[in-house]
């Protein structure tokens, strides 16, 4: 290929790696840039190299251990076709550039096109407590069996709502750990209600009846529609209480808890990048705009996986490989039909899995206006020790309408987050009090870095530009 191209992929979960095997397959030799140590993305995560324990796919991916085998090694294929750069933040993103850090030193990627697989992270919402030493989202507890197999306590409650809820349970009960219940604020009504859109993916609605049944068969209490009161502790938790779908109270003793709201995509470097936003009511949050290719806004900015919207595994493979193909297309190349896949199918495909996701959305919906409810001295903003009480006498004064406005004066999401814990509570928070709905209150805009970097790079290093592999000449 010329070298005139350089093309970085930002992240190798099933999206970034699905990408990069298009590209290679079409003669290009791309960038892959991955915050983790090893691929596979938080999906399909592999333990460390060095992890001294060895646990079988089976074990760690269950029911999807095949997928996450064939993604694991067609990344490993990829290796010497590609300039992979591991344990690596892009933390900025400027006019044709990335910033990057690896092992404590910065260094500048130019990119003529960019292709953002950057995944997904947790959907909180805050409850009183939520801070307390022993509360983890469910993304970190599946990390800790994963990664590190070990348990986030002897005694664990999962409590929220969304699929991976009752995954990362049966996860946990099947390795062993005590799982003391699964409190699910989404009433069965609600789910029963989605069945014929979940039916329109019937192996992965099967499986999640069989996690479902698994659990209440080894004796896991499962609790649906309920509300979340409180998380008991001093230092660290004690217990959960919380009321039945009827408002009885109860309360429940553990030592650990498991928190989410179904999951949100990481936006911060495709708004860096300057792509235009939208809200989208299905996701209740603004993602950015691409079309059914990838394509976004921005001219050589491509978009895969869930970091453009939650739609799962499969979904994430099948964009990583529809974005590679427009960008093949838009720097005038021809693919070799006999390696790729064809773009018209893979659009219908993820035409059908976007049902399947509108019925996950629906059964499992966040609480609603739960923003209202929250005591003002509870902690919103953990970075910045902001309470609900604080933002909502700003919001009240009239000096803030707006979530940008309400950020300048109260610094909620200018901590170690940068917002991607506390940005959609500051949002619900607002509207709360505004009366507005969620997509008039504004898009907390993102700034760099991302992620907290240390700052003696930018003082000492030379910030020198680190060009993609020059062996793409061919």
């Amino acid at each position: 290929m010329s070298g005139a191209h350089r093309v970085v992929i930002v992240g190798a979960g099933p999206a970034g790696i699905r990408a990069a095997e298009t590209l290679v397959a079409a003669g290009l030799r791309p960038v892959v840039i991955d915050e983790n140590a090893r691929w596979g993305g938080q999906i399909y995560r592999q333990p460390p190299a060095d992890a001294g324990f060895k646990r079988s796919a089976a074990t760690l991916y269950g029911f999807e251990a095949k997928k996450a085998q064939a993604v694991h090694g067609a990344m490993a294929k990829l290796l010497p076709k590609i300039d992979y750069r591991p344990d690596t933040l892009a933390w900025a993103c400027e006019q044709n550039r990335l910033d990057t850090l690896h092992a404590g030193r910065e260094a500048s990627v130019p990119f003529t096109h960019l292709i953002i697989a950057s995944g997904a992270t947790d959907r909180i919402m805050p409850l009183p407590g939520w801070t307390l030493a022993g509360v983890f989202t469910l993304g970190g507890a599946q990390v800790a069996l994963k990664a590190q197999g070990c348990a986030i306590g002897s005694r664990v409650v999962f409590a929220g709502t969304g699929p991976l809820l009752y995954l990362v349970a049966y996860q946990y009960a099947k390795a062993g750990a005590r799982v003391a219940a699964v409190l699910d604020t989404s009433p069965f009504s609600r789910q029963a209600a989605a069945a014929p859109r979940l039916l329109n993916q019937p192996a992965t609605f099967a499986k999640g009846l069989y996690y479902v049944a698994w659990l209440q068969a080894h004796g896991v209490r499962i609790e649906r529609g309920v509300t979340l009161d409180n998380i008991d502790g001093d230092d660290a938790v004690r217990g959960v209480r919380w009321r039945t779908h009827r408002g009885a109270p109860r309360t429940l003793d553990c030592d650990a808890v498991g928190m989410g709201f179904g999951l949100r995509p990481e936006t911060q470097l495709a708004d860096l990048a300057g792509c235009r936003f939208r809200f989208d009511a299905l996701n209740r949050c603004w993602l950015p705009e691409r079309d059914a290719a990838g394509r976004s806004s921005e001219r050589n900015v491509y978009l895969a996986g869930d970091g453009a919207g939650i739609a799962g595994a499969d979904a994430a493979e099948l964009a990583g490989r529809r974005a590679a193909l427009a960008l093949i297309e838009d720097i005038g190349m021809m693919a070799h039909e006999r390696a790729q896949p064809d773009a018209a199918k893979l659009e219908r495909e993820l035409e059908r899995i976007a049902v399947f996701r509108a019925g996950i959305e629906h059964a499992f919906a966040p609480p609603a206006n739960a923003a209202q409810d929250w005591p003002d001295d509870m902690i919103v903003c953990r970075c910045e020790e902001l309470s609900a009480g604080t933002m909502r006498a700003c919001i009240r004064s009239g000096l803030a309408t707006e979530v940008n406005r309400l950020k300048a004066l109260t610094r909620i999401g200018m901590g170690r987050c940068q917002g991607r814990m506390c940005g959609e509570s500051a949002i619900a928070l607002l509207a709360a009090e505004t009366g507005k709905p969620l997509a008039e209150v504004g898009r907390l805009r993102s700034q760099a870095p991302i992620k907290p970097i240390p700052i003696t790079p930018m003082l000492y290093d030379d910030g020198v530009q680190v060009q993609p592999e020059e062996a793409h000449d061919e």
